[in-house]
């Protein structure tokens, strides 16, 4: 090899061993150094950043103050359900049905179909009053019904996207652009995990198609890989490559790791990348993962009558099968687990999107499963310290859709950031309670209005962090949140 092969391979070996702390520290007379250093300190002023195991990035940790809720359900009704065809009762809204909108409630609006003029449209489904709470369903959701004594209404949430992807990403992250850690990332890095031999955080997946922006609603942001969501798999092994190639038996793959690991440590005392650290633990996360997640995924050990009372049918793609799941991972110490169920947006440009066809099947579809969810935890004295929370990413418009200015075949409502519903259930919540309230057609809030980010720093006080005190977890967010007051939501909905 001539001089200038050797020079050129020492100046690529130099190169490639020069990380961001050697250029901060050597670049415009160290006021980079200067920098980190001063983050450094004032990350441990603060009493409330997470240390993990250095061993293990998941390791459990207590939560800053007490928490009422160890775990998290998110069920996510992708696409946005009607919540005038759901929770959100107007008789108003019913007298004026077929008559033209007027043009106050058009006027400076931003629509994503609707031109023109359209006319009104009363809710399609009869509505009744339950429980002792009193709480308004329609009958699409005559299961769920029985729950509404345990159930917290949000009926004024509120967003400022109205198109699915960027919405979808603000409710999971805070944020409409991709890159930023989703709140089960949040929640894991926080807390850790219970359990050594499952991730912290799932992500199941349910009606045929994944999200808009996929995987960014369950990434880890730019906290570490190993607190994003790990998605499972209806068929097949639950998750991919859980298995060990054919040939490769359990002990030698243990003694493949063992090597991998040695090299991988080295590397780490080289040079200090706390990827390298995830890389181990989820290298031998995974070896654990080979005999915990077929035992945890396999719905078929249930007894006949817990598969009757969700409507389950082992080995196919469900959200029945997604909610026993759920209910076996929360039983396992799971921290946080994602429900995506595709097919809720009803804007009536064909049959399966129709309020009056599509929408009928959806609700079927998630109703039973639901309430059995609901039924299972209560019975299991799982409820008290799960959250269940159930939501679309915006709400819908008391008018009809009209495309092109026209009446459309089918019935359906456009998108409407303005006010939607969500609901919460055990985990600390005030149970049988409605908090905010729409306008007589339910279009806007008149009362209490919330912001997708005092939902979140909701959740975040019912898992025990404090929300006064924002910069942790979500500490380089969003400024809107770090310095955030959150609205009296938070105080009103505490059980």
């Amino acid at each position: 090899m001539s001089n200038e092969n050797l020079y050129r391979e020492a100046r690529a070996t130099e190169l490639q061993q020069t990380t961001r702390r050697h250029f901060l520290q050597g670049c415009t007379t160290g006021m980079g150094a200067m920098w980190m250093a001063m983050q450094q300190n004032a990350n441990a002023a603060s009493k409330h950043l997470p240390i993990h195991d250095s061993q293990n990035p998941l390791s459990p940790l207590p939560s800053p103050l007490p928490g009422k809720a160890k775990r998290v359900i998110y069920l996510h009704m992708i696409g946005a359900p009607s919540q005038l065809e759901l929770f959100d009762y107007k008789p108003d809204l019913k007298r004026l049905d077929g008559k033209d909108t007027p043009q106050s409630f058009l006027e400076g609006k931003r629509f994503a179909f609707i031109q023109g003029t359209p006319k009104m449209l009363g809710p399609q489904y009869p509505f009744a009053q339950h429980g002792e709470s009193g709480a308004w369903v329609s009958d699409r959701f005559p299961h769920f019904t029985k729950h509404v004594d345990d159930v917290c209404f949000i009926k004024t949430m509120q967003t400022d996207q109205f198109n699915h992807g960027p919405a979808q990403l603000m409710v999971h992250t805070g944020q409409a652009r991709m890159g930023y850690p989703s709140i089960g990332s949040w929640t894991t890095w926080g807390l850790g995990t219970e359990n050594e031999n499952l991730p912290g955080f799932f992500v199941l997946l349910s009606g045929g198609r994944q999200p808009r922006v996929g995987k960014a609603l369950w990434s880890g942001g730019f906290l570490p890989s190993v607190y994003q969501g790990v998605q499972c798999r209806s068929q097949g092994d639950p998750i991919l490559n859980i298995s060990n190639p054919d040939g490769v038996s359990r002990d030698r793959r243990r003694t493949m790791l063992d090597a991998l690991n040695k090299l991988n440590q080295r590397n780490n005392e080289t040079f200090g990348d706390p990827e390298t650290l995830t890389r181990i633990a989820q290298y031998e996360m995974a070896f654990r993962m080979q005999s915990a997640v077929p035992e945890a995924m396999d719905i078929r050990d249930e007894p006949a009558h817990i598969h009757a009372m969700y409507g389950t049918e082992p080995g196919k793609e469900s959200f029945a099968n997604n909610c026993l799941l759920a209910r076996r991972l929360a039983e396992r110490d799971v921290r946080f687990i994602q429900l995506f169920d595709w097919g809720w947006d009803s804007h009536g440009a064909g049959k399966d999107e129709a309020l009056n066809e599509g929408f009928k099947d959806k609700c079927k579809q998630v109703d039973q499963p639901i309430s059995a969810l609901l039924t299972d935890l209560k019975q299991r004295g799982m409820l008290e310290d799960t959250l269940v929370i159930w939501s679309g990413e915006f709400g819908r418009t008391p008018m009809r859709e009209n495309r092109g200015g026209s009446e459309m075949r089918f019935i359906g409502r456009d998108h409407n950031p303005g006010a939607f519903t969500l609901w919460m259930a055990g985990g600390g919540v005030k149970a049988g309670y409605s908090y905010g309230e729409t306008d007589a057609v339910g279009y806007s809030p008149v009362e209490n209005p919330v912001p997708l980010r005092d939902f979140h720093a909701t959740l975040l006080h019912l898992l025990g962090f404090d929300h006064n005190k924002l910069s942790y977890p979500f500490q380089g967010l969003n400024q809107k949140l770090t310095g955030v007051q959150p609205a009296q939501v938070v105080h009103d909905v505490l059980a």
